[in-house]
């Protein structure tokens, strides 16, 4: 219950300071947990990016000004931390349908994005199959590319190279430990972006093409997935965040998170989300 209470205490630091510069350390803090530990939180809880509920609550607000009151559009947009009149139109009308001037008239049809709270709501007893790992330290070697998640959407560039590139047998050259798979990992979680690699876990120096990245001694909770992806996945992922979690008597550690691909021939679909906890205090 506590978690719960300290992410409605960094909801209500963030609703007071939307027309001013929102210290991002400060809600992990006020949460009593970490920058990547609140946004992974966050976005699994609300079903929405940060970023993306800040912008919302903030064009709320501008919404409400701009008709209520005789401002000028570029005072509005400087207020709610857009740097030109241009980039603020923009995202008003992709929110609400209509450009900020059009605001301003009677009769003009705006949207509503309320504050958020969370509370804590008891759901069906669906089962979730885990086991725990107590894993040393290891290396990782892969492809890095840092993905703007300002949008709330998820799309690495490098998809995009993997039906015509063989990225992945170049990288299975590098895998010689009991963790052979490809290894989708994500690291330094913020409110806007995050950095993501393919990989694979190497005692080998990596050649001048792949990032290496070191992962610290843990302890993980495992999850298998399988069925329909990325349904399936997704839905492993927010029933972590939403009712393990809560549940369990541990919270995230610091470290990465990733998604082990289990190349199991009689069910092409299996995977396991791998996650860093330690005991709750």
């Amino acid at each position: 219950m506590d978690s719960i209470q300290n992410m409605n205490r960094a909801l209500a630091y963030i609703e007071a300071n939307l027309d001013d510069e929102i210290d991002f350390q400060l809600v992990a803090r006020i949460a009593c947990c970490s920058e990547h530990q609140f946004n992974r939180l966050f976005s699994f809880l609300a079903g929405i990016g940060l970023a993306e509920y800040i912008r919302n609550r903030r064009l709320t607000l501008a919404a409400i000004e701009l008709h209520t009151n005789d401002v000028k559009v570029i005072d509005v947009a400087i207020k709610y931390g857009y740097s030109s009149p241009d980039s603020f139109s923009r995202s008003f009308q992709n929110l609400h349908g209509i450009t900020p001037s059009m605001a301003k008239e009677n009769g003009s049809l705006l949207k509503a994005y309320p504050p958020m709270t969370f509370q804590l709501t008891i759901k069906g007893g669906a089962e979730m199959n885990f086991h725990f790992v107590e894993k040393k330290a290891f290396k990782i070697v892969g492809v890095k590319e840092i993905v703007d998640t300002t949008d709330g959407e998820f799309y690495p560039e490098i998809w995009n190279k993997l039906e015509n590139d063989d990225l992945l047998n170049r990288l299975q050259c590098f895998s010689n430990t009991d963790f052979p798979e490809i290894l989708h990992v994500s690291a330094n979680i913020k409110a806007n972006s995050r950095d993501y690699y393919i990989a694979v876990a190497t005692t080998k120096d990596a050649t001048h093409e792949f990032t290496t990245l070191e992962i610290p001694a843990v302890t993980w909770v495992v999850f298998k997935t399988s069925g329909p992806q990325p349904e399936t996945m997704l839905k492993t992922w927010e029933r972590i965040y939403a009712e393990w979690l809560p549940s369990s008597g541990y919270e995230l550690a610091e470290s990465i998170e990733f998604v082990r691909d289990l190349n199991d021939p009689t069910d092409l679909s299996a995977n396991q989300i791998w996650i860093p906890v330690k005991r709750r205090n």
